[in-house]
């Protein structure tokens, strides 16, 4: 599979050798790892002990084989399990989080059983015998409520059958909206369920796959009873924070540290040791319900200046809540003042956010703000435009009346709101 000047550079070693590959003055040594059909033919990959994979530049690179090493297979059986037998179960949802390369084509494939997953990462079975399986495999732009309806049954099921934690493997896009959802929607949540990506894919040599779902397991194992998500805390291979699941979003498209807390400090960090702050909820017993009754027909409206009112009056008609991303402090257009008042009057809950992020919603400052308030739109305090509209879908799902609905929402129900924004978090 290797072609090329890197073919002449290996002359004949097959990937799975154990090789060292000398170039500038240093020595890299690790198993040699095949190429796809697709890769170029001016680099080698070599897979390092500590489970990376770096790519090395043929010009000017010597290679040799290690004496008395044994070639080493495509997927070598795994280790036994860890001392103590702690169960970790780890749902495959889609993403690169988890792959294998597959020795005869080069290609990258999902690796969700627990042989493969162990086959890529071995040394995962150090900290937990894992228990892996796919629950769905699929971009996460095409995540839907019915897929977190599942999976929030699915991670019910580990819990109650003896699981100490569940990791979720999740593409990286829509993340934090699945994180969110299994939030409200876990009932009596005493263990971590932790959600995890990569930025880069586990067959580039920047690669934060490791990494990030060895944190992921630890924390998994962890004196920790919500839903959190965890990835890189910075673009060195070091530490991975905690994140909130009400309290996260993915602030860089590429960027492996691309995942920020918002209006609240992580929970945590991941280094060689799990160190979680105070305001964590701590872990317990007790069964764990999914209580999976969402409303779908909830809209996410962003207002702007120009923005049409008919496009709002357009999902009036059409839609059972109304999640608006507003200006600044909460403010909107005069021009939807009319779209809003009708939704009202017509029992269509209206909960105000901001487009800043950062902050949060204070309608009481301006008069704009303040007229909103008289007509009953639900300020949403510090809580993030897509956390809100998931959780107006779970509470619609399950209130009575508007009341409930006014009430719930300004209610704390997976920290995904906090009593007073402190400066320093900014």
């Amino acid at each position: 599979m290797y072609r090329g000047r890197a073919a002449e550079l290996l002359g004949g070693i097959e990937p799975g050798t154990r090789v060292r590959v000398h170039k500038g003055g240093r020595t890299y040594e690790g198993i040699l790892m095949p190429r796809s059909e697709l890769g170029d033919d001016r680099h080698v990959v070599v897979k390092l002990d500590s489970g990376y994979n770096v790519g090395i530049e043929v010009s000017g690179a010597r290679v040799e084989v290690v004496e008395g090493a044994e070639r080493r297979v495509a997927q070598p059986p795994p280790p036994p399990p860890a001392a103590g037998g702690r169960v970790v179960s780890v749902l495959g949802t889609g993403g690169t989080i988890a792959s294998r390369v597959d020795y005869a084509t080069g290609a990258v494939h999902p690796a969700y059983t627990a042989e493969e997953l162990l086959g890529a990462y071995p040394e995962l079975a150090e900290l937990a015998e894992l228990r892996a399986r796919v629950v769905f495999s699929i971009l996460s732009e095409n995540m839907r409520p019915e897929h977190w309806r599942r999976l929030a049954e699915e991670v019910a099921r580990e819990l109650n059958s003896g699981a100490e934690g569940v990791v979720v493997t999740h593409g990286t896009d829509t993340m934090s909206f699945t994180a969110s959802a299994l939030a409200f929607m876990l009932r009596g949540l005493g263990k971590p369920v932790v959600l995890v990506g990569a930025q880069r894919s586990s067959d580039r040599p920047s690669s934060d796959a490791y990494l990030n779902l060895r944190s992921a397991i630890r924390v998994a194992l962890s004196d920790l009873g919500e839903v959190v998500v965890v990835m890189h805390a910075s673009m060195s291979d070091e530490v991975c924070a905690v994140h909130r699941a009400t309290k996260v979003r993915k602030m860089h498209s590429t960027r492996r540290d691309a995942f920020r807390s918002i209006n609240s400090p992580p929970l945590g960090y991941v280094g060689e040791e799990v160190v979680l702050g105070e305001e964590r909820r701590r872990r317990s017993e007790g069964e764990v319900v999914a209580d999976t009754r969402l409303e779908e027909r909830v809209v996410l409206f962003k207002a702007y200046p120009g923005v049409s009112p008919e496009l709002l009056e357009w999902c009036v008609d059409r839609y059972r809540g109304v999640v608006i991303e507003g200006t600044g402090m909460g403010h909107v257009p005069e021009s939807l003042h009319p779209g809003i008042e009708r939704a009202l009057e017509e029992g269509i809950p209206v909960v105000m956010t901001t487009t800043t992020l950062n902050g949060r919603v204070d309608m009481k400052v301006y008069s704009s703000g303040r007229k909103l308030l008289s007509m009953g739109v639900i300020p949403g305090e510090d809580m993030l435009p897509e956390v809100a509209y998931v959780k107006l879908m779970h509470v619609l799902g399950v209130a009575e009346d508007m009341d409930e609905v006014r009430r719930l929402m300004l209610t704390s129900l997976a920290g995904e709101i906090t009593p007073r924004t402190l400066p320093e978090v900014f």
